[in-house]
């Protein structure tokens, strides 16, 4: 699931308002900004904002990105090497799944639309629930031709549902005329009743006509010949010697609504033409005409009929939409071709995305490889996840996409990650666990130097520690130890004790940390009242000569407490302090002779004294 950000913070540009000119450039996702030279012109003072994914910046369409991600994320996890006739089952449930997040989107979207007062943001939603209709045809229509790959027979089920789920304003209508007064008498009745039967809902359309048969009993038994009818088509098998032509003429000057659908049942092309106002669509009109002229279609036919319905439905004077030529693609079983107009025609690359990462896992797309070296599914997989990358939080889903992508993926993450800007340390720490789990050591490195420095600018001495600790880099962990000691030598204390006593091997990265670390140590052991092994480890650091030369001053004063402690042999310890006083401020050097000289006594007088 995302984790959502905190909102991009506000910038403001000075030039806009100090009337310069600003020019801009292509970024990955927005635009940059600059200030040019020019004076800015007094007919316009506005900017305007321009994205080329404004949809990843909805609310509601963000729910597509999040749930189509976990869908995208279990595909990859089918086994390649289960037989075709497993995997099939599994890669239309996902499509199926695929399609049902579109719809729960479209929905919600419809009922913001309907709902709100902003004439606008009506506008904007009823947009996307048209391209989101848009959408789901296409797929649904691929799932049955190209997944499902439905054989003759078969076929022609798929398409009637295929029509039935994308035409429901027949079910509207019924529904109007269902709740009237008298359903027989309502204006939209006959429609209602031509619509099923075009759609091969033929049990609605006989539940329908029983209410016309209840208004006229004179007529019942023509109706109930006609329920017959309807009832055994499309299995049309009448008994007795009556054939359908004999039984057509028989009532043919009975009702002339009656008249109409038996042409329909017989496939009277000419009656289905007429009627193409309740088809609306070529494609309804084909589904329609398959199902009372050519039931039995083989799926090598479907262009054909298609292309002449499309001739045949559409004006001559008219110009196929984009989305009449993405079907008639589809029912040619271009699948690249398909796929070509979706990204042309579409706003943004989740459908064709999604799509193409479904048909390859199908193994529909093996032979399609591009000539800069990705293949198709790829390469629209890495504009997608490019896009999301654009987002303060959608980002995140994006990093799944790339690791699916094996040949440009990795490649196009260390671009991308190095983009996302790091604007609070919760964030830092999100990009650095990515980085981290795919061993992009560099990536790792730099955002440990930048969050480093923003720490150190902001005198947090133990987060800078712990970010150049985290990078490795040892020349900004003696920087910032150097630091410490500065503070140390300024407070008398240190900061971030915590840090300092957990630094375990950290310290070893580089003599400065090493020195802080035991430093340290030195004041836990003296405080600890172990005063043996504070003037040991200080002696250490005395010999080691890790201390910065400014710090020597500090440890010949740390050392004068211990003089005075029985268990400090100090004639041991005043030899080693007797070292480079050339370079020590003057007057504290002749305080620290006086004190060396009255312990040195001190230790004279003992070891001569004979204990009786």
């Amino acid at each position: 699931m995302e984790e959502v950000d905190v909102e991009p913070v506000i910038t403001n540009i000075p030039a806009a308002s100090h009337g310069k000119h600003l020019g801009f450039a292509w970024g990955p996702g927005d635009i940059l900004l600059f200030e040019t030279l020019y004076k800015l012109p007094l007919c316009c003072a506005f900017i305007h904002e321009v994205r080329k994914d404004e949809d990843i910046y909805s609310p509601i369409l963000r729910k597509l990105f999040n749930e189509s991600h976990h869908i995208f994320v279990g595909l990859q996890t089918i086994r390649e090497d289960l037989p075709s006739k497993n995997k099939k089952p599994q890669f239309v449930s996902i499509s199926k799944n695929y399609r049902s997040v579109i719809r729960a989107c479209m929905e919600e979207l419809q009922q913001v639309a309907v709902s709100t007062k902003d004439a606008q943001v009506a506008m904007q939603y009823g947009n996307q629930v048209s391209i989101l209709l848009a959408i789901e045809l296409i797929w649904n229509l691929c799932e049955v031709l190209f997944i499902d790959a439905a054989p003759a027979g078969s076929l022609l089920l798929h398409l009637l549902d295929w029509v039935r789920l994308h035409k429901a304003d027949v079910d509207e209508k019924a529904r109007d005329v269902l709740q009237s007064e008298s359903p027989a008498e309502h204006h939209d009745y006959w429609d209602v009743v031509m619509s099923y039967v075009l759609q091969g809902r033929l049990d609605e359309a006989r539940q329908m006509l029983m209410k016309q048969a209840n208004l006229q009993p004179a007529a019942r038994n023509i109706y109930k010949l006609m329920d017959t009818l309807l009832s055994k088509m499309p299995f049309y098998n009448p008994g007795g010697n009556q054939t359908l032509t004999e039984f057509d003429v028989k009532w043919r000057h009975c009702n002339k609504h009656l008249e109409i659908i038996c042409k329909i049942l017989v496939g009277d092309e000419d009656t289905l033409l007429a009627h193409k106002d309740l088809l609306s669509t070529w494609y309804h009109f084909l589904v329609t005409r398959l199902l009372f002229c050519h039931p039995t279609v083989k799926p090598t036919e479907l262009h054909y009929y298609a292309q002449s319905c499309l001739t045949m439905f559409l004006d001559s004077r008219s110009v196929p939409e984009p989305l009449d030529s993405i079907l008639l693609a589809a029912f040619e079983f271009d699948i690249h071709q398909v796929i070509k107009d979706c990204s042309i025609a579409l706003n943004n690359w989740w459908f064709v995305a999604h799509l193409t990462d479904l048909l390859d896992h199908c193994k529909l797309l093996q032979s399609h490889n591009l000539h800069f070296g990705s293949n198709l599914r790829e390469f629209l997989l890495l504009e997608y996840a490019s896009g999301l990358f654009t987002h303060h939080s959608l980002w995140q889903l994006a990093v799944d996409y790339f690791d699916n992508c094996p040949e440009f993926g990795r490649v196009y993450l260390e671009l991308q990650i190095e983009r996302v800007p790091l604007d609070t340390e919760r964030k830092a720490l999100k990009v650095l666990r990515i980085c981290e789990q795919r061993q992009m050591s560099e990536q790792v490195r730099s955002i440990c130097k930048v969050m480093a420095m923003r720490a150190l600018r902001n005198n947090r001495l133990g987060s800078a520690l712990s970010w150049s600790i985290r990078a490795k880099d040892a020349a900004f962990a003696t920087l910032i130890s150097e630091r410490f000691l500065q503070d140390y030598c300024a407070r008398g204390t240190f900061s971030d004790l915590d840090l300092i006593d957990n630094l375990g091997p950290a310290m070893l990265l580089s003599d400065r940390l090493t020195f802080l670390g035991k430093y340290r140590e030195f004041h836990k052991l003296y405080g600890e009242k172990r005063f043996g092994e504070a003037a040991k480890l200080l002696l250490s650091l005395m010999t080691a000569k890790i201390a910065p030369r400014s710090f020597w001053m500090t440890l010949l004063t740390d050392a004068l407490p211990l003089l005075e402690q029985k268990e400090v042999g100090r004639y041991n310890v005043l030899l080693r302090l007797s070292f480079q006083e050339e370079d020590l401020e003057l007057t504290k050097v002749e305080l620290l002779r006086l004190a060396l000289a009255r312990n040195l006594a001190m230790a004279i007088v003992k070891e001569g004294t004979v204990e009786t």
